[in-house]
C-alpha cells in the first residue's frame, strides 16, 4: 500500500532483493568440495544476471519535465515520488501552471509530459501540429469538481446548476446572496474561482455557463492561478464560494463547506461513489496525461509513463481521485506499444 507522501516501497524492495543477492553469494561460497564449487560458479552467474539486471534498472537518469494543471498534479507528483524510489539518477520536476499554459509549453516542445483537467482544444491540437509534436492522449482518473462555501455559512444547503450560472454568467447582477435566492441574507457575496489557464475553470464554465472561457468578470470576483489562494479565499471569508478539484476540498475539509449540487435531477455532492458513477453530473470530469510521442522515445519517459498506468489506480484513491476500471488501465498501457 502506498501512502500518500513520503513512504517508498519500491526503493524498499530493490534494497531488499539487493541484500538478498548478497548473503546468497556469501552463502554459496563457505560450501567445500568440487560439487559445490560448481554450484557457486552457478549461482555466481545467477547472481550476476540478477544484479544486472538490477543495474540496468538503476541505470536510467534523465529529466522528465512535467507542467500543466495544478488539478493532476498531486496525482503526478504521487507518482514521481514513488517512481524516484525506484530510478533516484532520474529528475521529475512538476510545474503547476494550468492545463493552457502547460499545452502551450507542451507545443514549444519544453516539457515532456503536460497534465491536463480535460480534453485537448482543437485550437491547442492545430498548434502541436504546427510545431510538429505528435503525441499520446493518456486517461489517468476522474475528478469532480467541488463547489464549496465558507464553513460557517449557515444558509448554503445547495446550489442548482441554474444558481451558479447567475453567480458566475457574464454579466451576472448577482451582488448579494439575496440574489441568488429569495430568503437568504443580503451579504455582500464574494466569488473565487481558478484562473483562466485552468482546466478547472474551462471545465467549469462549459459545464455551468454552456460555452468554456465564458465568465463574469468583475471586481466580485476573484481569478487565481494558484488553487491554494482559491481555497485560502473561501475558507477567510464567510460569504463567499468558489470551486476546484474534489482533491483540494478532501485536504481542506476542515475548513470548508461542501455544497450539493442540483442538476434538475437530483442533488447530489462530489464522493468517490458518485465521481465513479457520474450520477455528481455535470461537474465530473476525466484527467489526462498528454506525452510527446517523441520524448516517450528516451527509455526514462517510457518507463515512466508505463509505471505511472500501472500504480495510478491505487495512488489516485490516496490523493482524491477516482481511479479507472482496471480494464481502461490496461487499455491506456496499450497505447504505449502501439
Amino acid at each position: 500500500m502506498f501512502r500518500k507522501r513520503g513512504r517508498k516501497p519500491a526503493g524498499i524492495l530493490v534494497l531488499v532483493l539487493l541484500l538478498s543477492t548478497i548473503l546468497a553469494a556469501c552463502g554459496g561460497g563457505s560450501n567445500g568440495g568440487s560439487t559445490a564449487g560448481s554450484g557457486t560458479e552457478e549461482n555466481n552467474a545467477n547472481n550476476g544476471s540478477q544484479q544486472s539486471e538490477e543495474t540496468k534498472v538503476e541505470a536510467l537518469s534523465g529529466t522528465i519535465e512535467i507542467d500543466g494543471s495544478s488539478t493532476v498534479h498531486p496525482l503526478t507528483e504521487a507518482i514521481a515520488e514513488e517512481f524516484g524510489a525506484v530510478h533516484p539518477d532520474v529528475r521529475v520536476p512538476i510545474g503547476t501552471g494550468g492545463t493552457g499554459a502547460g499545452f502551450k509549453r507542451f507545443a514549444a516542445g519544453e516539457i515532456a509530459i503536460s497534465n491536463a483537467s480535460r480534453p485537448i482544444k482543437d485550437s491547442e491540437a492545430e498548434d502541436l501540429k504546427a510545431n510538429g509534436v505528435e503525441y499520446l492522449e493518456v486517461l489517468v482518473a476522474y475528478d469532480g469538481l467541488s463547489v464549496v462555501v465558507n464553513k460557517d455559512n449557515d444558509f448554503v444547503d445547495k446550489l442548482s446548476v441554474d444558481e451558479l450560472k447567475k453567480i458566475y454568467e457574464p454579466d451576472s447582477t448577482v451582488k448579494t446572496w439575496a440574489d441568488v435566492r429569495e430568503g437568504w441574507p443580503a451579504e455582500e457575496i464574494k466569488i473565487y474561482s481558478p484562473g483562466t489557464d485552468h482546466g478547472t475553470f474551462d471545465y467549469f464554465t462549459e459545464a455551468i455557463n454552456g460555452e468554456a472561457q465564458v465568465s463574469r468578470n468583475d471586481s466580485q470576483i476573484t481569478f487565481s492561478a494558484d488553487t491554494n489562494a482559491v481555497v485560502q479565499g473561501v475558507a477567510g471569508d464567510k460569504f463567499s464560494v468558489g470551486y476546484f478539484g474534489y482533491s483540494f476540498y478532501e485536504e481542506n475539509q476542515d475548513n470548508l463547506k461542501l455544497v450539493p449540487i442540483d442538476n434538475g435531477t437530483a442533488t447530489v455532492a462530489p464522493s468517490t461513489e458518485t465521481i465513479k458513477d457520474n450520477s455528481y453530473s455535470p461537474l465530473s470530469r476525466p484527467l489526462y496525461i498528454y506525452v510527446s510521442k517523441k520524448e516517450l522515445e528516451r527509455p526514462e519517459v517510457k518507463t515512466f509513463v508505463t509505471f505511472y498506468l500501472e500504480n495510478a489506480g491505487q495512488l489516485a484513491g490516496e490523493t482524491g481521485f477516482v481511479s479507472l476500471q482496471d480494464d481502461e488501465y490496461t487499455a491506456e498501457l496499450a497505447k504505449l506499444e502501439q
